[in-house]
């Protein structure tokens, strides 16, 4: 199988270094920036993004025009989806993209930003489309760390593909049919690990983070099942999986963002210091507009966009949350 991955960010490099280490023969990881693909292949390391970690053998780097394959994995930021699914339309192969979020609002009439597989419904119909998703950070990838993420499609054919492309001993992956579920699960985690990273922030102790992530993965579950997702995957690696790695670990660029929030720095420098896009500050917005369009309350959601937008500093956002008035749990509540 000839496999192509579109994006020489860290998780497209580390996803390609990992199926050409495992004997995925052909596979190609193509960079936009011609300089940037110059570089790679001479030091045989993504030294901007995955610095210290070898290029096999079997790996080509590209750029340029799009190469050939039979699989294209698109590991570009949200934002260029749209575009490199448009280039790949008349390509015939299946198509699957490493990108979490929403896109951002096109329209100047507030429609909201759309998820993946509704970007490619858009401008590719008719397209074997998909998602590789899931608990992932790419430099643990990259070093061959255990790791299980899941290969989500309407199509059966695209999630044995992705199965048979990057299934390893080092890296699990699960077929599941669900796209809707798993790409709000990738979603909407972005956005609850700001918050939780505000948490973290401000000290509020680790009873406060757990409340958190309990919740939010509430706030998820709501606005999937309402966007037509199913309730058990939002119990699976998409789910709470990417929930807890993204809302816990050192190496999560929106944990950083509100813990950097929480210091005090403005939403811009947090950014800035990053070098890296987090996701959740541009999702943010769009997750709200598309809960309120089907009547799903996420005061968790709510409260990091009213910080992102300046409306309040972290300790009100907090304080918003903790003065909401009590309720009974239940798994939609």
């Amino acid at each position: 199988m000839r496999i192509a991955v579109l994006g020489a960010g860290a998780w497209g490099t580390a996803l390609a270094v990992s199926a050409a280490r495992h004997g995925h023969a052909a596979i190609t990881l193509w960079a936009r920036d011609a300089a940037q693909a110059a570089a790679m292949d001479a030091a045989r390391q993504n030294a901007r993004y995955l610095p210290g970690v070898a290029l096999p053998n079997g790996l080509q780097v590209a750029s340029g025009g799009l190469p050939q394959a039979d699989l294209f994995v698109v590991a570009t930021p949200m934002a260029a989806l749209r575009d490199t699914l448009t280039a790949l339309a008349g390509r015939g192969a299946p198509v699957a993209w490493l990108c979490k979020g929403f896109e951002r609002p096109r329209e100047p009439d507030g429609t909201p930003g759309l998820l993946g597989h509704e970007v490619a419904a858009a401008v590719a119909p008719g397209l074997p489309v998909g998602i590789l998703s899931g608990p992932s950070f790419a430099q643990e990838v990259a070093r061959g760390q255990p790791t299980a993420l899941v290969a989500a499609s309407e199509h059966e054919t695209v999630r044995q593909q992705l199965v048979s492309a990057f299934h390893s001993p080092a890296l699990r992956v699960y077929a599941n049919d669900d796209i809707v579920g798993v790409e709000v699960g990738g979603a909407v985690k972005n956005v609850l690990a700001i918050a939780t990273g505000l948490c973290d922030g401000l000290n509020l102790g680790l009873n406060a983070r757990a409340a958190l992530i309990t919740r939010g993965l509430a706030e998820m579950t709501r606005l999937g099942v309402a966007l037509g997702a199913r309730v058990d995957t939002f119990m699976g690696l998409s789910g709470l999986g990417d929930l807890v790695l993204t809302a816990t670990g050192d190496l999560s660029r929106n944990r950083t963002v509100g813990q950097l929030l929480a210091r005090g720095l403005t939403l811009q420098a947090a950014v800035d210091s990053l070098g890296h896009v987090a996701e959740g500050v541009y999702s943010a917005r769009t997750v709200v507009q598309r809960a309120r369009a089907v009547g799903v309350d996420m005061p968790i959601s709510e409260a990091v966009l009213a910080l992102l937008d300046g409306v309040c500093q972290p300790p009100e956002a907090i304080a918003a949350l903790m003065g909401r008035d009590p309720k009974a749990e239940g798994r939609l509540a």
